[in-house]
């Protein structure tokens, strides 16, 4: 039972520092990316650090859900976990593009800086596939197929597991009142 009745106000209030927490989430993220030592992995462990991440990170989307479940606010729960957790996925393979990328700078029709790769990521993510940077390497194009295949998980599972998790969270909410 929420502790305090949901006014504008206090709804505002909830809706922006879950914002603020995702965005500074998000921020450290970003940071540590541009800054951690990329470039001193092998292929094999590449791999590997994205295939537990990518564990991690469906961990992360069940303990999310599980929190907006039991939250009073649960749509609002609902929208920092999607803000903290489409960062980390990006960021994922954003990584793994830029390792490939160091490794064989014939990977991608071009070299990818640490941005780069983000942009070619989101790329990917979105669909839009501007074609300004691809995958060249059969290896490269199997990690941007995976990329390509988990966006349509993440995008139809991973928000029907939200959206379902907040129907729950609503009806508990509603039970206990």
């Amino acid at each position: 039972m929420p502790t305090r009745p949901l006014t504008a106000r206090r709804r505002r209030w909830l809706i922006a520092r879950g914002l603020l927490r995702a965005l500074v989430t998000a921020v450290v993220m970003v940071a540590l990316y541009y800054v951690l030592p990329l470039d001193r992995r092998s292929d094999a462990a590449v791999f590997v650090v994205l295939v537990v991440g990518i564990v991690l990170l469906a961990g992360m989307i069940a303990w999310q859900a599980r929190a907006i479940v039991r939250s009073d606010y649960p749509g609002i729960r609902a929208v920092q976990a999607l803000a903290s957790t489409t960062p980390l996925f990006l960021l994922l393979f954003a990584s793994t593009y830029f390792v490939l990328s160091l490794d064989d700078a014939a990977t991608f029709t071009e070299p990818l800086t640490r941005s780069d790769s983000i942009y070619f990521t989101v790329t990917i993510f979105t669909t839009v596939g501007f074609g300004d940077i691809s995958a060249k390497a059969e290896t490269t194009r199997l990690v941007v197929t995976a990329q390509m295949l988990l966006d349509l998980v993440v995008l139809g599972l991973g928000i029907q597991v939200i959206l379902g998790a907040v129907k729950q969270g609503k009806a508990n909410t509603d039970t206990e009142t």
